[in-house]
């Protein structure tokens, strides 16, 4: 399962939509994101923290609450969990927990856990909030627009940006939310390579990068798919189907974005 792996800085993949788990350890702690998805993946995941936790605390970072996400959270009860406030007081908790059992019956999958919705230790109530972690602080950037609670953080001085399912290499935007708040969150996102020294990109779909160009490239891409997506005909389709290989899994989305795009726009 890992794709990327460099001095303290571990990601794992799925096999599933290239969803990542990000491990970063120092010598104080040990931070992770989004523990997922298949129950192998879950259990490889939690032998290499056992393996490296030592005398540790473990915490989670939960970058927002969409199943697939917070899927693995029952296997982990030892972790402090980090999320936005949002997160903490999601009121659709009990069918996103529905949505994992249906997809485990649906797959005849056995866990050894049972999946929960995460309890949050740590809320983050504001932009720019930090949380000091030892040798390392994470700065916090409420991220709304792919869902209402997304959340980014800055791992410094590690220069690592934890985007969450935003500048990904595989995916356009998704947008679950709101429109208008998904281009907000890339004028955040824009802020934050402007402030922070950013060294590593790891997002929760698709593939992690070390190239400054690249990160910026992915930030345009997303730009450019959002000023676009309310003009008519079907060339923003085109460019889709160009640049992102799993298009044709994928496609629905657009036209679920432009809907509700459009339903924004005249309100």
């Amino acid at each position: 399962m890992i794709s990327y792996k460099i001095e303290n800085i571990t990601v794992f993949q799925s096999s599933l939509y290239m969803t990542t788990t990000a491990i970063v350890e120092t010598e104080d702690v040990m931070i992770m994101t989004d523990p997922n998805w298949l129950p192998s993946e879950v259990a490889a995941i939690r032998k290499y923290v056992d393996e490296h936790i030592g005398t540790k605390q473990l915490y989670i970072i939960y970058t927002h609450s969409d199943f697939d996400h917070i899927i693995g959270s029952g296997a982990f009860p030892d972790a402090k969990v980090i999320a936005t406030e949002e997160l903490q007081r999601n009121e659709h908790k009990e069918e996103i927990i529905k949505k994992i059992h249906a997809f485990d019956s649906g797959y005849y999958l056995q866990r050894n856990y049972e999946p929960h919705y995460p309890r949050v230790d740590y809320p983050v109530t504001h932009d720019g909030q930090i949380l000091d972690l030892g040798q390392i602080s994470l700065t916090f950037y409420k991220a709304p627009g792919h869902t209402s609670d997304c959340l980014f953080t800055i791992i410094e001085p590690l220069g690592i940006f934890l985007s969450g399912d935003y500048l990904s290499d595989v995916e356009f935007p998704f947008i679950f939310s709101s429109f208008k708040d998904y281009l907000n969150t890339m004028d955040k996102a824009e802020y934050i390579l402007k402030t922070h020294h950013i060294n590593l990109l790891i997002p929760g779909h698709g593939s992690i990068t070390e190239d400054k160009q690249e990160i910026d490239n992915r930030l345009n891409d997303s730009k450019f798919y959002l000023n676009n997506l309310l003009n008519e005909g079907d060339s923003l389709e085109k460019y889709c189907r160009e640049k992102y290989a799993f298009y044709e899994g994928i496609g629905n989305i657009h036209l679920e974005n432009r809907k509700l795009a459009k339903k924004e726009s005249v309100i």
